[in-house]
């Protein structure tokens, strides 16, 4: 698995996607945050916090996210190479975990640089040193298991089919209901209980965690999540090998 999984991250980064996936990231929160006047604007709010960050992030890696995982397997099926992969001496369940991590490691690895902020919203604070860290720290949790989920749903819309911009369309979709569609339900109050609706949602266990307090409920969540998508790309692999 880690020889699979050291191709992958070599694959990321002998290519322009890795430099171009860290780098878009970035310079869109950049711009958003720092340049571009409206809500997410850091320094029209007049709060040195950042929460306007982690307000941003969840949307800009519902696309980001499904455009490195769009390639794992789909681009393996198009080249006839899956097939190939699949006799390594290597179990179904390692060759997944491999493009799983490989991607993974690839959005934390564009996450990392956003700890400046962390300095920059410190020293520009009154008095300076005024950050709610617990807040910053678990919301920060959050978003790694944010990544954690966007990646498994990623690799599993790859596993469907043989075209990357059809994978990235589908892990797009999966990944907006997830985050953003519940609670969007539980506004029409179709199923009676909206409390519950809103829990099946990604964005409330997020939230729950950018409060600084991290329950071992929003932690099953986004662990279930993870483990549920991953076993159904396993189940994916597994039928394509018959």
């Amino acid at each position: 698995m880690f020889a699979l999984f050291k191709k992958e991250i070599n694959t990321f980064f002998a290519s322009p996607i890795g430099y171009l996936v860290i780098a878009i990231f970035l310079v869109l929160n950049g711009l958003f945050l720092w340049l571009f006047k409206g809500d997410f604007n850091i320094l029209d709010n007049g709060f040195a916090d950042l929460s306007n960050f982690f307000l941003l992030a969840p949307w800009i890696l519902v696309f980001l996210v499904p455009a490195v995982t769009m390639r794992s397997f789909a681009d393996e099926k198009k080249q006839g190479t899956l097939e190939l992969l699949l006799t390594r001496p290597i179990s179904h369940l390692q060759i997944v975990l491999g493009k799983y991590f490989g991607a993974v490691v690839l959005i934390v690895i564009a996450l990392i640089p956003t700890l400046l902020y962390v300095y920059t919203i410190s020293k520009l604070g009154n008095p300076e040193g005024n950050l709610d860290v617990g807040s910053v720290m678990g919301s920060y949790f959050g978003l790694l298991f944010l990544v954690a989920a966007y990646t498994a749903i990623g690799i599993f819309a790859s596993s469907l089919t043989d075209n990357q911009i059809v994978a990235f369309i589908i892990a797009v979709f999966i990944c907006f209901f997830f985050y953003f569609g519940f609670e969007g339900l539980s506004n029409y109050n179709l199923f009676g209980d909206t409390l519950y609706i809103e829990t099946l949602g990604m964005e409330t266990h997020f939230k729950s965690m950018g409060r600084g307090v991290l329950d071992t409920r929003d932690l099953i969540y986004f662990l279930s999540v993870t483990a549920f998508f991953i076993l159904l790309t396993l189940l994916n692999i597994k039928r394509a090998n018959q």
